[in-house]
């Protein structure tokens, strides 16, 4: 069982993004920046956590599961990481670079890139997106939540009194308090669909959309059905990335497109109409990292089936 983990190297790419961001006139002088690596998975012992560990690697995202289909699904992860899409290319490549240069659609990058986090949890790729664009979106507002949570009774114990050290901003924790799935459900306990008890890790996309209504903003959600032409598909998102105030979330299945792993989700940062492709800016770097996607191959991991329809993407903005 593969699970992601966040290996040394997460935080230096992190800063790696921030440099990117402030030298980005610099980037258009196709600057090469080393923003992303691949990094090795470790492997988990856990027998117990099967169900999970289908799911876990790479982010799950919905795909409600049993213990009797765990063995397909690493069955069919193994297939498709043998069968890895060469049309996927790193963002930390020349060409990735080329791309972003000369790309006509791509308003969204830089203020997607100066709020960019990784997960820091298997299952928690939508909360990370929905950080993502939530601080972008309301990133200069005054009253911006402080999530105290991860804050240690030890780390105040120096401090002048009344002093506050959390950085006043949405995290990949306080943003599923909004939503109506809970945590617990999200890490995989047992609920009901279909009339069957089932373990329903990560997001479903709507169930990703209300995440993102509950905190405040405007959606429009897209199920990528097989009647739905990509034609169509190209040309919604690619108005978007090319139009200010607005951002793209997508959700695809990584073995649909060439990646180890299941469901997942993650924010998109351009369009290059020379190659065709979408910059993915993948909230899990120690799985993938930032591709520039085709979208053909885009489409075809949204259009996989996700426990009750398929996937797709979500238009987001402020209300």
């Amino acid at each position: 069982m593969n699970f992601d983990a966040p290996l040394p190297g997460i935080r230096s790419a992190t800063s790696a993004v921030h440099t990117f961001v402030t030298a980005y006139p610099q980037a258009m002088n196709l600057d090469r920046f080393d923003i992303v690596r691949l990094l090795p998975t470790r492997r988990a012992a856990a027998a117990g956590l099967l169900a999970a560990a289908a799911l876990l690697s790479g982010c799950a995202v919905g795909g409600a599961t049993t213990a009797d289909s765990t063995a397909s699904a690493a069955s069919a992860t193994t297939s498709a990481a043998a069968n890895a899409s060469a049309a996927l290319v790193p963002f930390s490549s020349d060409e990735g670079v080329a791309r972003l240069a000369r790309s006509r659609a791509k308003v969204d990058f830089a203020t997607l890139a100066n709020q960019f986090e990784p997960q820091y949890n298997g299952a928690f790729c939508g909360p990370t997106s929905a950080a993502i664009v939530l601080n972008t979106v309301y990133g200069q507002r005054a009253d911006l939540p402080r999530d105290h949570t991860r804050l240690r009774s030890s780390d105040v114990q120096f401090l002048p009194p009344g002093a506050d050290p959390i950085v006043p901003r949405f995290t990949q924790d306080s943003v599923i308090d909004k939503g109506q799935k809970t945590r617990a459900q999200v890490l995989g306990e047992p609920v009901v669909i279909g009339g069957k008890q089932v373990r329903d890790f990560g997001y479903q996309l709507r169930q990703f959309d209300a995440m993102l209504r509950g905190n405040a903003l405007a959606t429009r959600v897209v199920v990528v059905d097989d009647a739905m032409p990509e034609q169509a598909i190209r040309g919604d998102l690619v108005a978007n990335l090319a139009r200010g105030g607005d951002y793209v979330v997508v959700n695809y299945r990584r073995e649909a497109v060439g990646q180890k792993g299941g469901g997942h989700i993650s924010p998109l940062g351009a369009y290059d109409a020379v190659s065709d492709s979408f910059l993915v800016l993948d909230v899990n770097p120690a799985a993938a990292g930032w591709v520039w996607m085709p979208t053909a191959v885009l489409v075809k991991g949204m259009r996989t089936f996700d426990t009750v329809e398929n996937r797709g993407y979500v238009l987001v903005s402020a209300p």
